[in-house]
């Protein structure tokens, strides 16, 4: 297995290191990167102290930079950002909103966030709210939510009620119009009968 390769740094290079920093890196990477783009050279003590100033300059930066990053941090802590998007009618964005949507907006209200610090794992299809996190580095993390609106009052399409419901008075009506079944029919002419019977038996007594 290949050892690392031992290197001064030129410049700052993010997540690496800064200038004048002397750092182990792989062997393809400084091959393929650092050494062809002179941003890194094998270290020599005369290199190292040659260095010292321009590494004073970049710790103090990078220690500005901080400073200005937390700033942010401590202001972006759970707010709202806006964006409105045209949709169709059950709310699908005609276009996704996406990290560099989410950094021109929050760059827009006066935050200076890059979209490599907007943490968002798929792009946002459809309007509502989300929760999307804002992170400097390994430390620096802020929760805000994204609010996508539609551009336009979205009219959804919703089933006609059915006006099945008959009133009481219907109800009485239907009641006292229902015909008479077979079988009642049938009792309701044995009771006529009955009676003509017993009317006949009271004419011939008399």
């Amino acid at each position: 297995m290949a050892r690392n390769y031992e290197l001064l740094l030129l410049e700052t290079i993010e997540n690496l290191g800064l200038v004048g920093d002397v750092v182990k890196v792989r062997p393809g990477f400084a091959r393929n990167y650092l050494l062809p783009n002179a941003m890194a050279e094998a270290p020599t003590a005369e290199k190292i102290e040659s260095l010292k100033a321009a590494r004073a300059v970049a710790q103090a930066e990078v220690a500005k930079q901080r400073a200005e990053r937390e700033a942010v941090i401590a202001r972006l802590e759970g707010i709202t950002i806006t964006l409105v998007r045209a949709c169709n009618d059950q709310g699908v964005l005609y276009g996704a909103v996406t990290q560099r949507d989410i950094s021109d907006q929050l760059i827009a209200e006066g935050y200076g966030i890059d979209m490599r610090a907007v943490r968002l794992a798929n792009p946002m299809r459809r309007v509502g709210s989300q929760p999307v996190t804002i992170q400097f580095g390994r430390d620096l993390v802020a929760e805000i939510t994204i609010a996508v609106k539609p551009d336009r009052i979205i009219e959804l399409e919703t089933p006609a009620a059915a006006n099945t419901a008959p009133s009481a008075e219907g109800d009485s009506v239907e009641e006292s119009a229902e015909p008479a079944t077979p079988a009642a029919e049938a009792d309701e002419s044995k009771a006529e009968r009955g009676t003509k019977s017993a009317r006949k038996s009271r004419e011939k007594k008399n």
